[in-house]
């Protein structure tokens, strides 16, 4: 759990400032649990350029609570949190300052999204948060008040939450949090997880990722884990201490994350799909005159028409493309033999065994194939469902090539390459991905797609 917060003070000399607003948002890494606003009298001056920056005046505080009227519901609202600020030095001094003060000793473990988002987000102009999340195409209002400035922080923390595809703020979480003990009972873990869909991860006492999984309802997969007798259920269970999930509220998005995570982790227990979930893939070689269908397991450097998970299946899809298209068995990985291929005896290969048909005219043939299984456009975004209502997903091709993921909730979010470039999440191309990409649009499993011109695209 996460308490994200924002202080406003009355300014001053160092440690000797008070307290005039203060918001807390406790988060669960998904979405807001709880919240804490509120006016506070510090009971000494405010000085005049921070009253002109914030708008709060002395008038406007003389019935607030003091701190001592508030600090019960402070402890209370980020116990077994990670204090979370835009420059938690600074918040979480002051906070401690005035426990101090009560003779209260607060200690409370903390994140910093200036830090996170200068390793997150290493190409912004400025980390000053109305500047970066104006950037970001958040929306911020009240800035320099502490509702505004908090919320403007929920939303910057939730990207960079997405952004962090090597889980180490999810890591730091459970190792501050570590209480050395491992949970005896799995109700509790179960009832936290949503009924949602996206990606969950399953962590050992000292944060390190146990398995990384995907479903469209989270809380049931999990569930079979915990309640399964299969071997990789009974090694979860023995040393599973901690779960985490994040919703995609997209299927694909969802697939691509498990794959992505799964990949770069390399999880303990996840056998399948450390290396490649389609091993077989099918290929065009223009090495010979007449261009060669070839079938072969997967390699990094060739690039694939179409991937498959079995050579079974590889077979029969080439061996069906090669039927409908009239091409030619023996300029394929099928057969291998001298003279005619044996649907040129049966009158479905126009003779290219033979040499009857130009190169010029089976090589064209070949590449309307290829045509067909490349994306409907060089550039676009595949809009999809979100995380909630009112926010959609999208999927970003440039030039044929897959470059990440994001959401957003208004269309100024993603009005050309830049905005959506702060809002995506990057991630690698592969054959894996271009496979999962190419089945969502067949199978019409999306909002709707926009085309990108190459000129808007490149605007800034």
């Amino acid at each position: 759990m996460y308490a994200i917060l924002d202080i406003e003070t009355t300014g001053g000399k160092y440690n000797e400032e008070g307290i005039t607003e203060i918001a807390i948002y406790q988060h669960n890494g998904q979405e807001v649990t709880d919240q804490f606003i509120s006016l506070v009298n510090p009971e000494r001056p405010i000085q005049p350029f921070v009253e002109k920056l914030t708008g709060i005046n002395s008038k406007m505080l003389r019935n607030a609570p003091r701190f001592f009227e508030v600090a019960k519901r402070i402890i209370e609202i980020t116990e077994n949190c990670l204090i979370v600020a835009h420059n938690t030095d600074f918040d979480y001094r002051i906070l401690r300052t005035e426990f101090k003060r009560l003779g209260y000793n607060f200690e409370r473990n903390s994140l910093c999204t200036v830090s996170l988002s200068q390793q997150l987000l290493p190409d912004m102009e400025s980390y000053k948060l109305g500047k970066l999340v104006r950037s970001l195409g958040i929306p911020i209002s009240d800035r320099h008040r502490a509702q505004g400035d908090a919320l403007a922080t929920v939303k910057l923390f939730e990207l960079l939450l997405e952004k962090d595809s090597g889980k180490e703020i999810l890591k730091s979480q459970i190792k501050a949090l570590h209480t050395h003990q491992v949970p005896s009972k799995y109700l509790s873990i179960i009832e936290e997880l949503p009924n949602a869909t996206g990606v969950y991860y399953l962590h050992n006492t000292v944060g390190d990722v146990l398995y990384i999984g995907k479903s469209n309802n989270i809380q049931k997969r999990v569930r079979t884990h915990l309640t399964g007798t299969d071997r990789k259920s009974k090694k979860i269970q023995k040393k599973l201490h901690k779960v985490n999930f994040e919703t995609t509220g997209s299927e694909l998005i969802a697939l691509l994350k498990e794959q992505h995570e799964i990949k770069k982790n390399q999880p303990q227990i996840n056998k399948d799909g450390r290396y490649r979930l389609y091993p077989m893939g099918i290929r065009i070689d223009q090495e010979t005159a007449y261009h060669q269908l070839i079938l072969e397991q997967v390699r990094n450097s060739r690039e694939y028409l179409v991937v498959f998970k079995n050579s079974r299946v590889a077979k029969h899809v080439l061996t069906q493309w090669i039927e409908d298209h009239q091409l030619c068995f023996k300029h394929s990985s099928l057969q291998d033999s001298e003279g005619a291929c044996f649907a040129y005896k049966n009158d479905q290969c126009k003779g290219a065994c033979l040499e009857e048909e130009s190169t010029q005219s089976y090589n064209d043939r070949l590449h309307q194939l290829q045509d067909k299984n490349n994306y409907p456009h060089d550039h676009f975004l595949m809009i999809g469902s979100g995380r909630k209502d009112g926010e959609y997903s999208f999927i970003y091709i440039d030039n044929q090539c897959f470059k990440g993921y994001g959401f957003y909730e208004l269309n100024h979010q993603i009005k050309n390459k830049e905005k959506i470039l702060n809002r995506m999440i990057a991630m690698e191309d592969n054959s894996d991905c271009r496979t999962l990409i190419l089945s969502h649009i067949k199978k019409n499993k999306f909002r709707k797609l926009i085309p990108l011109d190459i000129a808007d695209i490149n605007t800034h």
